[in-house]
């Protein structure tokens, strides 16, 4: 006889079964009775470990996020400081070197958006929105001191990393790896001085060139969004 495991081992023996059948099949296409078969018990020691489902799907969230410790990690960068480019490089290197884990972890996300919202917006609160709000804190700080360009701080932390996210989706979920497989290092310095190169305050600087990082150029002086002038010290009607 197999020796009898502990209610620690059992816990990690479903969610390990349950991970790959989530990934696979979605929120709604896995059953928990496939769940408990794949991991060789029936499905009433399956709920005297996870009360329902939705229960053991947001754990097995909750795990893989609490084992990036992506949150964590930012604040880390953004405590550290630096110049403009090695704090958003760092940040952006974050969020593309990613493992299996994580390529399991988007996947149970993008089922979970498209099949329980409940859970995504649960995902979100908890996991998403600290790591925004802690970015465009930063952001607001550079746009008083006069290095950034006016604009809604929280918007601009999405389009940074709405650059990312997208990056790594195009590679790792619709193929574009297999056209072209860029390596992460690069991706994260090219993108985050793109968007560098955008936020930059042309008027910061004594010849109204972007500083973003090397290679990149910004826009001619005085040019700002639409082509309008960008003078240091001017308002609009937001609050930064």
């Amino acid at each position: 006889m197999p020796p009898r495991l502990t209610a620690s081992d059992r816990r990690q023996q479903i969610l390990d079964a349950a991970s790959g059948l989530f990934a696979r099949k979605g929120y709604q296409g896995a059953t928990t009775r496939e769940i408990a078969e794949e991991a060789g018990i029936n499905e009433a020691l399956l709920f005297r470990h996870f009360p329902s489902k939705e229960n053991l799907y947001w754990t097995l969230i909750e795990e893989l996020c609490a084992a990036r410790g992506r949150p964590q990690k930012i604040r880390r960068i953004l405590d550290k400081g630096g110049s403009d480019s090695e704090v958003f490089e760092a940040i952006a290197r974050e969020f593309l070197d990613r493992s299996a884990r994580d390529r399991e972890l988007t996947r149970l996300l993008w089922f979970t958006a498209l099949e329980n919202h409940e859970l995504s917006a649960r995902f979100f609160n908890t996991f998403i929105a600290e790591i925004y709000e802690e970015l465009a804190v930063h952001i607001r700080r550079r746009i008083r001191q006069g290095t950034f360009r006016k604009c809604e701080p929280l918007l601009a932390a999405r389009g940074f990393l709405g650059m990312l996210v997208y990056h790594f989706l195009v590679q790792e979920l619709f193929g574009g790896e297999q056209y072209q497989n860029f390596n992460p290092r690069q991706a994260a310095e090219t993108l985050a001085n793109i968007w560098l190169a955008g936020m930059q305050n042309p008027a910061s600087t004594p010849d109204g060139e972007h500083r973003a990082g090397p290679g990149l150029r910004g826009a001619q002086p005085g040019n700002g969004a639409n082509g309008h002038n960008v003078r240091a010290g001017k308002t609009n009607k937001h609050e930064y």
